[in-house]
C-alpha cells in the first residue's frame, strides 16, 4: 500500500513542526519498534494534552496539531490531529478519522452549547502498524475520565480503540451514529460549515478562555 500521503507534513497535521518533533522524539526516545513508538505517542497526547471542548472557535489554530500541542489543550479534533502528526514524525503513516457520535454523559453547559448530545466530526487517528490501518483515539486525558466516572481508553496498537461505550456504572456512554471516512488532512472548510449550522450557540459563545472549566463541571456532576 502507498502511504505517501500520510507521511508528509500538512496544514493541520504539521508534523515538521519543531515543537511536534520535539515532542515526538521526547516521547519515544529509547524505543525502537513501530508499536511501541505508538503506544508511547498515543499515551503522550492522550494524558499531557487536556481534552477542552471550550478551547475552539472558528480559527484555524483550533484546529492544527502544533498549536494544540502549545496550547496544551483542545478538543477531539486537534489532539487527533496532533497524534497523526507526531506518529508522522516518528516515520508511521498516520491519518485522521471522523464520525459522529451521541455522548450521554457530559455537562448541563455543555449541552447548551451544543444544543443535544450529538457530536458531529468527533476525532480519531489511524496509525498504519504493521500492515494495517488501527484506529486510535487520544481525545479523553485520564484526569478527565476518572472525574466522569470512565475507564479511560487503552490502545495496544493492534486493536482500534474508539469510544467508551459504557461508563464504570455499565450506562451507556457514547457510541457512533455516522462514519465520515478518513483523510490525509483535517477537512477544516467542512467541519466549520457543518459546526456553523450545527452548533450556532457555540460559535456566538464568549472566548473560549472564559466559556467554562470542563473538568471542574465533570467532577461537580459527581459521576
Amino acid at each position: 500500500m502507498n502511504c505517501d500521503e500520510y507521511k508528509v507534513t500538512r496544514e493541520f497535521i504539521d508534523s515538521g513542526d519543531a515543537d511536534v518533533r520535539a515532542f515526538a522524539e521526547k516521547a519515544t526516545a529509547g524505543v525502537t519498534d513501530d508499536i511501541s513508538r505508538a503506544l508511547k505517542l498515543y499515551y503522550a497526547v492522550r494524558d499531557e494534552i487536556l481534552y477542552d471542548p471550550y478551547y475552539a472557535g472558528e480559527g484555524r489554530n483550533y484546529f492544527r496539531a502544533s498549536d494544540c500541542l502549545r496550547a496544551k489543550r483542545g478538543f477531539c479534533i486537534p489532539k487527533a490531529a496532533l497524534l497523526a502528526a507526531a506518529a508522522r514524525s516518528a516515520g508511521i503513516p498516520a491519518r485522521v478519522g471522523y464520525g459522529d457520535v451521541r455522548n450521554h454523559l457530559s455537562t448541563k453547559k455543555l449541552l447548551e452549547l451544543t444544543g443535544g448530545n450529538l457530536f458531529i466530526w468527533h476525532g480519531y487517528t489511524e496509525l498504519y502498524l504493521e500492515g494495517r490501518w488501527v484506529k486510535a483515539t487520544p481525545a479523553f486525558n485520564l484526569s478527565l475520565c476518572q472525574r466522569f466516572g470512565v475507564r479511560p481508553l487503552e490502545f495496544d496498537g493492534r486493536s482500534d480503540s474508539l469510544f467508551h461505550e459504557f461508563d464504570q456504572g455499565g450506562r451507556r456512554h457514547m457510541e457512533y451514529v455516522k462514519q465520515r471516512g478518513h483523510y490525509a488532512d483535517v477537512p477544516y472548510d467542512t467541519i466549520i460549515a457543518d459546526f456553523k449550522e450545527a452548533y450556532p450557540r457555540w460559535f456566538a459563545a464568549p472566548a473560549p478562555t472564559v466559556r467554562g472549566d470542563f473538568a471542574k463541571e465533570a467532577g461537580a456532576r459527581g459521576i
